[in-house]
């Protein structure tokens, strides 16, 4: 099964409640500005993982990893939902949690491992959402728990689903994601907050909304011209390329 990677950082509870109210797209550029990554990292890109809930809030927690496997049958117990090791691993990352579980199998999605009992379990545990590369299924009943999911497709049967490994790093969709990570998703897809970065990001959010509010109130206006928007472009931060805006 591999030991657990406890997390031993989170966030203060105001900075956290003000990541959470912001979208993706919102929070990734914010961490652009910041310079937290390079900007073909952090996030779940492709068709490998999609939104099943897109009317739901964003969903922000900290990662609880695992492998899973459903083609043949666990070492041990008759369910899933009996790995009590897995849940007793779960409580040692910092609340709200995501399950993230990377699906080994050849084929990843064959079965599903979350279902609603499975949902509820976690959101008894303080979990708020779930992200594979895999299945799942009983989508009514996980979305009126307001259970987030980000999955690679949808399932009939459990198979043999399972955790298999648990506490160590997986990647889903191109994204590498260790135990503990701050993960942030929404319609838009999923990403990771550095935490070394994170609590900047909501005033970084504020200040580029003054400034993208500038552009929108200017192309609405019948004053807008392209000379006019160049000189408001031009007097806008650097975006972390080399060539400043105008220079080309």
């Amino acid at each position: 099964m591999g030991s657990a990677v406890i997390a031993t950082s989170a966030l203060a509870k105001s900075t956290f409640n003000r990541i959470q109210k912001l979208d993706s797209c919102a929070v990734s550029n914010a961490i652009e500005r910041l310079k937290g990554r390079l900007r073909n990292e952090g996030s779940i890109y492709g068709r490998e993982v999609r939104c099943l809930f897109p009317n739901l809030p964003p969903m922000l927690g900290y990662a609880v990893t695992g492998r899973m496997r459903c083609t043949s049958p666990p070492t041990a117990g008759r369910a899933y939902h009996e790995n009590l090791n897995w849940w007793r691993y779960l409580e040692s990352i910092p609340e709200p949690r995501v399950m993230v579980v990377e699906d080994a199998d050849e084929k990843p999605g064959a079965g599903a491992l979350l279902g609603e009992l499975h949902a509820l379990i976690g959101g008894a545990l303080n979990c708020v959402g779930y992200v594979t590369n895999g299945a799942v299924r009983d989508l009514p009943a996980v979305e009126a728990l307001g259970f987030q999911l980000f999955a690679g497709s949808i399932a009939v049967s459990h198979m043999y689903a399972h955790i298999s490994e648990y506490g160590k790093p997986v990647e889903i969709g191109g994204l590498k994601i260790s135990p503990g990570d701050l993960i942030h998703g929404d319609r838009h897809g999923v990403q990771t907050i550095p935490l070394s970065i994170a609590a900047e990001v909501p005033e970084m959010v504020s200040e580029m909304s003054r400034e993208e509010r500038q552009i929108r109130d200017l192309c609405r206006s019948p004053d807008f011209s392209l000379r006019r928007l160049d000189e408001k472009l031009r007097y806008l931060p650097g975006d972390g390329y080399e060539v400043p805006l105008g220079e080309h």
